[in-house]
C-alpha cells in the first residue's frame, strides 16, 4: 500500500516541476500606470513632431530630405567629394552648427556656438550632434530636422529653447581626423 502512494506522489511532484513559472507582476501598479502613461505621451509627442516635419517637406520641394533610422531628417545642402570617408567611431570631428527653431528663426548662430569637437561614439555630445556627424562627409553641410528627444528634451535650455522643442539644424562638417593612441 505504501509503494503505489510512494510512486503517485512522486509522479505529482515530477508533474508539478514541470510547469513553467508565473511571471511575477508589479508591486506597484501605480508606476506602472504612470510609466504606461508616460510612453503613451511621449509617443503621441513624436507623432506631432513627425507630421511638422511632414510639412516642412512639403514647403521646401527644393530640398531633398532624407529620413534616418534615428528618427530625424536630412537634406544636403553642401555636396562634398563621395569618395571622402564618412567619420568612424574613435575620430574626432570638427562642426560648425546654427540652431533654429521650425520657422527658421535663428535661436543660436555659428559665432555664438563656435565649432564643436568630439570625438565620433565616445564623447556624451549632444545626440542631434552625435547622430548629424555620421552622415556628413567633410565639407558637407545639411539641414537636419531634430525631434525633441535628441535635443534638449522636456528641459529645453533654460535660455531660448522651450520644453519638448523639435529643432532646425544646419551643420557642416569642417574637419575629420583619425585618432591613434
Amino acid at each position: 500500500m505504501k509503494f503505489p502512494t510512494l510512486i503517485l506522489l512522486l509522479l505529482a511532484g515530477l508533474l508539478g516541476a514541470c510547469q513553467e513559472p508565473n511571471p511575477r507582476r508589479p508591486i506597484n501598479k501605480k508606476q506602472q500606470l504612470f510609466l504606461n502613461q508616460s510612453a503613451q505621451r511621449n509617443k503621441a509627442r513624436i507623432a506631432v513632431e513627425q507630421e511638422l516635419f511632414e510639412q516642412i517637406r512639403k514647403a521646401e520641394p527644393e530640398m531633398v530630405y532624407q529620413n534616418s533610422n534615428k528618427g530625424f531628417w536630412y537634406a544636403m545642402v553642401e555636396k562634398a567629394n563621395v569618395t571622402t570617408p564618412l567619420p568612424q567611431k574613435g575620430q574626432e570631428v570638427v562642426l560648425s552648427y546654427r540652431i533654429e527653431d521650425l520657422n527658421k528663426n535663428v535661436l543660436y548662430d555659428e559665432k555664438s556656438l563656435g565649432n564643436v569637437h568630439f570625438l565620433v561614439d565616445q564623447e556624451d555630445y549632444l545626440p542631434a550632434l552625435r547622430e548629424a556627424a555620421k552622415v556628413l562627409r567633410v565639407g558637407q553641410k545639411a539641414v537636419f530636422l531634430f525631434p525633441s528627444y535628441l535635443c534638449y528634451g522636456y528641459q529645453g535650455d533654460f535660455e531660448k529653447i522651450g520644453s519638448n522643442q523639435p529643432l532646425r539644424f544646419t551643420i557642416k562638417l569642417l574637419s575629420l581626423t583619425k585618432i591613434t593612441s
